[in-house]
Formats: structure tokens, sequence, C-alpha cells
């Protein structure tokens, strides 16, 4: 596999990863400048010439990674003499080749929709075309059925399906940061859901699906349950940009979604400058 495919798939897979790039080759090299190479916790992925050079290119490659945390790009100049410090080997091609590091960290915002009836397949319809991770969770196996979630392809959206007999469970594996609706048949999961969604200090956006008097009444019992007011003020509902009157399904699932538009991407919020931080594989979408 190609490295510009294997960048493919990795991003895709959330995998994070250094790009090394051969940027200037002096005197003679394996490698022309423009060689690159993907390194991995575990694993690399091409090459730009072996030996020592690579070995050490893949060294300083994990080390950005364990740091945990996005680094900015790195510089790094290595001979190719006899004389040269080398820990992996000596290589005697006679050049000299700068080598550029760039942490590239794959992430894509995550919105769980708890609930894939009528409301919930139609908002999946309208995420699915957006470049997300979309959980799909229901306590109902024939929701998730693949003749209902066809529906959903062609997308650019990752799908995770979640049958999920006590769909509140689901709410602990949901990534950090992710967003979630809670829209299923029965109320008594959607306070459940809710319960689990408020002992998580790391979500984004909580929203319930439901009229004012829907929520009036979960707020007294998730009260009766130790969560405070504060608590209750991370929970939005009814859900949805104001001013549809609308309530067939595929009106609250737009309304839903131009809701969430601005968390999801928030770059494209007015009188803010989008940040160059694309992929190539981004930038092909």
């Amino acid at each position: 596999m190609r490295w510009f495919e294997h960048l493919s798939y990795l991003v895709a897979q959330r995998v994070p990863l250094v790009m090394v790039t051969l940027i200037a080759v002096r005197g003679h090299a394996p490698r022309e400048a423009g060689a690159k190479m993907l390194v991995t916790a575990d694993a690399a992925c091409d090459t730009i010439g072996g030996g020592n050079l690579e070995a050490t290119a893949v060294e300083l490659a994990r080390q950005m990674l364990a740091r945990g945390t996005a680094t900015t790009p790195q510089m790094h100049t290595i001979q190719l003499t006899e004389h040269a410090p080398a820990q992996y080997g000596v290589q005697c091609c006679g050049g000299e080749v700068t080598i550029l590091l760039e942490q590239v960290t794959p992430t894509r915002p995550a919105v769980a929709i708890f609930g894939v009836g009528h409301v919930g397949l139609a908002l999946a319809r309208v995420l699915s075309i957006c470049s997300i991770e979309l959980w799909l969770v229901d306590s109902r196996a024939a929701m998730l059925s693949p003749d209902r979630l066809n529906q959903l392809q062609p997308a650019s959206a990752i799908l995770r399906n979640c049958h999920a007999p006590i769909p509140e469970m689901a709410v602990h594996d949901l990534p950090a940061n992710a967003h979630l609706l809670v829209m299923t048949h029965d109320h008594a999961e959607d306070i459940a859901i809710l319960d689990a969604a408020l002992r998580r200090p790391n979500l984004g956006f909580i929203g319930l699906i439901g009229s004012s008097t829907k929520w009036h009444n979960f707020q007294r019992k998730l009260l009766q349950q130790g969560f405070t007011r504060n608590d209750l003020e991370r929970v939005t509902s009814p859900i949805g940009v104001p001013g549809i009157a609308s309530k067939a399904p595929e009106a609250i699932a737009i309304a839903a979604a131009a809701q969430l538009l601005g968390l999801i991407f928030p770059e494209n919020l007015p009188g803010q400058e989008p940040e160059a931080t694309g992929t190539e594989d981004d930038i092909k979408r």
C-alpha cells in the first residue's frame, strides 16, 4: 500500500501518526527529495531510504507521538557519511538529507443518536453526509437492520452501529467531546441515557427530543436522583433551531442538524477564520 493510501486509512481509523518527508537532499542519498513515510506507534509505511537514516527518523517520530499532544513540525539534518554519528549502523552514501516530521492527530467530531426511529433515522440521513463519527444506538435490533441503514449510503460519516439492550451503557463508550441526541421510543430509556450522560463531564451537546412538558417532568426526576440545576443546564430540550413549526420527522431532523453544525464544525461560525488543519484525505473530499 502506498503512503497516501495508507494515510487515508489511518485518518479514517483515527490512528495518530507522523509523516516524515525528505525535503532536501545534498549529494548522494538512498531516496530523492519528496520521498515520504508514515510512522505510527507500532508500524511504519513506505520508506525514505532505510538504514540509520530511516531508523533515526522512526525514533524521532515516535518521540513526537509519545508526548501525547500535537507538536509543531520538526526538521532534522542527517549526514550519510562514515564519520557521522550513527546509532543504527553506518551509511556512507556521502550525502546529507534534511527531513521534516509533521504530526497528524486525526479526529472527527462524534455525534451519537440514541433511538433510530423515524426522526432518528431522518437525522442520521442528514448527518451521514458530514465527515463525522456517527453512532447509532438503539435497544431494538430491527432499527439497525441493513435494510433500514442502507439508505444512509453512500455517506461520508464513519458509522458505529450499536444494538444496546441497555442503551445507557453505550454512553460510557462514546469518545470525549461527543455530542448526543436522546430520542428513543421509551421515556424510561430517555431518562436513563440522560442520567448516564450527565455523569460524564467530558461530553458536548446533550439534546433531548420532546415537549417542554416532557423536559419539565424529566427535570423533576433527575433532581430527585441527585443532580443539580447546574447539571440540568447541560441539557437542551426541545432540540432544533427555533422557528420550525413542522412535526414531520424530516423537518425535526434538519432543525436538529442545523443546531449541531456550529458545534461539529466550529471553524465555520461567522467571524472566525477557518484553520488549515485538513489532511490530504480531507481536502480530496
